[in-house]
């Protein structure tokens, strides 16, 4: 019974980590060094509910979402249940894809970790994605409504395209939690973990383009 409450008492801590994360990161990173079973089991709800939020504010940004509207039978209703689906089976696609891209490059620079701990450590630095979700996204959709998502709605040119691109600032405070995690977790220098985190991202995006000619085939 008593480690039952100390398990759930750490997985409470960790949900608490995922808030403090967004202002005291070093901290929160310096608690994944420890990856054994029992550490990794107590973060991996966290870790999977930060990966499913970021992954709907993520789809939500993408040029699918832009047009769901369009189609009559589609309404609100139909488009949350379709960002929530789509969002969890976008954002854990990535957090294994990435995950594992991820991994490869800071073992190709000499890191140690497992591959589980390069899934958390991305995980944890998508903390401002899923912050996008309860901060961008209410105020976006408060201010242009469901044009958001129809061609040629209210939010397709001048300010609108400004406050779309305000998205991106959340993915580069995640980019930045990124490098700080790999800093944190290996004990490396600034140029060390830009290096991985850069070559992780170069491999991410080669094999992006590589899918999306495949499809285009």
């Amino acid at each position: 019974m008593a480690t039952r409450a100390e398990s759930r008492r750490d997985e409470r801590e960790w949900f608490l980590r995922a808030l403090l994360v967004l202002h005291s990161p070093r901290s929160v990173f310096a608690s994944l060094r420890d990856d054994s079973d029992e550490a990794a089991e107590a973060r991996a709800d966290t870790a999977g509910a930060i990966v499913w939020l970021a992954g709907i504010a993520a789809v939500l940004a993408t040029t699918v979402a832009s047009t769901l509207l369009d189609d009559v039978q589609i309404d609100g209703t139909l488009l949350t249940v379709w960002a929530f689906l789509a969002g969890g089976l976008y954002g854990f696609t990535l957090y294994f894809v990435v995950g594992k891209v991820l991994h490869v490059a800071l073992r190709k620079l000499g890191g140690r970790g497992s591959f589980r701990r390069a899934r958390h450590v991305l995980a944890f630095a998508a903390a401002p994605i899923a912050l996008a979700l309860v901060v961008y996204w209410p105020i976006r959709i408060g201010v242009y409504g469901w044009d958001l998502f129809r061609t040629g709605g209210a939010d397709g040119h001048g300010t609108g395209n400004l406050f779309a691109w305000a998205f991106y600032a959340f993915v580069f405070w995640a980019l930045v939690l990124l490098v700080i995690g790999v800093r944190t977790v290996h004990g490396w220098s600034w140029s060390r973990s830009l290096a991985g985190v850069g070559f992780g991202a170069a491999i991410a995006a080669g094999l992006a383009v590589a899918v999306s000619v495949l499809y285009a085939l």
